[in-house]
């Protein structure tokens, strides 16, 4: 209605201009007619004719440029709004008319560059709303990628790109950029049906797996996000492992309390010897199991996140001493030797009842392959920032192929001598945890017929600037 309504009133303007050319025309013919009557009654009609003529002659050359100067005024304006129309249309929004006068196209030309503002703040505001978007979306820990109705990738948040790297790009088939056969079908069910699906993808990326959901969107095309669930895939199995673990601990003690007592419950009078040995048999069972639990207990201890430590400066020659002094007694019936190698005179912070379980648990371990040797020896060396202790047996050593898990739970290198030796795969994971409680690592150095050296580190606490030691 609007452009009917401006047609209108150029229109209107225009013929008032015709109008006025009319009039103009008129008036000049009548002028001429009137000087030729009064000047010349008796002339004759070919000269008026030609009085005629030269008067609309001149009338024309003077309505000409009159019409041909108001024509292109309204022309260029004209022409200056259509080139306008063009940028926007391209989509320069920064487009801009330059208002002249105050009539109809002035009013036109002001409600087009209003239009074009409103466009132009528009634009910015959904802009500026799709660069939060974008940064929201590339915070996420989650993969996202949108997928256009024809199976190509309409965009990709920054952990998918990520995960598929360089293959994955906007305008590039999901199928070249990703092969994950679980992802690309729920995708094309979120496409085809129109249902949102899930999945679990496990080789997109090698060792990783994740949950998928893919959802249609409305303006066509799909949505899939993808979550990282290995660390709980991890944790589950771990917890799986552990629970089968304790249970297989558990039973073989309590099958052979259960059997022993039986028997002795069902022989009415037993011989006073062999009830004392079944008797030792089942404490000895009793026992396994009691250390068991105390070890899953001290194992649930370091582990929880509410573990403290009362760490302290002590000298790292002195936590050797004391290991030493306080599990002697451990290689006694032994008969194998406990020596104590070098130890740097620093201090270090640790907490000294935690470290003397370390030094006891590795002490032990250590005693099931110092048979041959006869001989453990516990020190320890300053390195840079840190220092290194260690517990080192000269027994038949440790193949490479375990050195990666032997601080793992339950984890054996020899299953039938720890269980012999009433191990309970325990107290390894224990030491570790006691050492990255500490801020330490820990790892094991050992070659087949060389022994094994258990090592761990402790922060090493420099000493005092010379400028403050004296002030103190």
């Amino acid at each position: 209605m609007a452009r009917k309504a401006l047609a209108r009133k150029v229109f209107t303007k225009l013929l008032g201009l015709f109008v006025l050319l009319l009039v103009f025309h008129t008036v000049v013919m009548e002028l001429v007619f009137s000087h030729l009557v009064e000047h010349l009654p008796d002339a004759p009609l070919p000269l008026l004719a030609r009085e005629a003529f030269w008067s609309g002659l001149v009338a024309l050359c003077v309505a000409i440029p009159v019409a041909a100067w108001a024509a292109s005024g309204v022309t260029g304006r004209l022409r200056r709004v259509v080139i306008f129309a063009r940028r926007i249309a391209e989509g320069d929004l920064s487009a801009r008319l330059k208002e002249s006068g105050s009539d109809e196209l002035a009013a036109m030309e002001a409600a087009l560059n209003q239009t074009a503002e409103r466009l132009d703040q528009s634009f910015s505001e959904i802009e500026s709303r799709r660069h939060e978007l974008a940064a929201m979306l590339d915070s996420m820990q989650e993969a996202v990628v949108a997928i256009t109705p024809a199976g190509q990738v309409r965009w990709s948040n920054a952990v998918m790109q990520r995960i598929a790297g360089m293959h994955i790009r906007a305008g590039r088939p999901l199928i070249h950029a990703v092969r994950d056969p679980e992802l690309l079908a729920c995708v094309r069910g979120a496409l085809e049906q129109r249902e949102p699906r899930v999945g679990r993808a496990s080789s997109l990326t090698p060792g990783r797996v994740f949950d998928v959901s893919a959802v249609p969107l409305p303006s066509g095309g799909a949505l899939a996000v993808l979550h990282d669930v290995t660390r709980i895939e991890a944790a589950e199995k771990s917890r799986r492992d552990f629970i089968a673990n304790v249970s297989h601990e558990l039973r073989t003690p309590l099958t052979s309390i259960q059997g022993y007592v039986e028997t002795l419950i069902e022989e009415p009078r037993p011989d006073a010897e062999t009830a004392r040995e079944f008797l030792a048999i089942v404490l000895k069972n009793a026992t396994r199991m009691n250390r068991l639990t105390e070890d899953l207990l001290a194992l649930a201890t370091v582990e929880s996140p509410d573990y403290m430590l009362t760490s302290q400066p002590v000298r790292a020659s002195l936590l050797i001493q004391d290991a030493v002094d306080s599990l002697g007694g451990m290689v006694v019936d032994s008969e194998v030797e406990l020596v104590m190698a070098a130890a740097p005179d620093v201090l270090v912070r640790a907490d000294a009842d935690a470290m003397n379980q370390v030094f006891g648990n590795l002490i032990e371990n250590a005693l099931k392959y110092a048979t041959g040797s006869k001989r453990i020896c516990i020190g320890a060396e300053l390195l840079e920032s840190e220092v290194a202790f260690y517990v080192q047996d000269f027994g038949p050593g440790i193949a490479s192929e375990h050195l990666s898990r032997i601080f793992e739970r339950f984890y054996r290198v020899d299953k039938a001598r720890s269980r012999e030796s009433g191990g309970t795969g325990l107290g390894l994971a224990i030491v570790k945890h006691i050492v990255q409680a500490h801020g330490g690592r820990v790892w094991v150095e050992s070659e087949l017929g060389s022994g094994a050296k258990f090592n761990f580190t402790l922060p090493l606490i420099p000493p005092p600037a010379p400028g403050l030691a004296e002030s103190d």
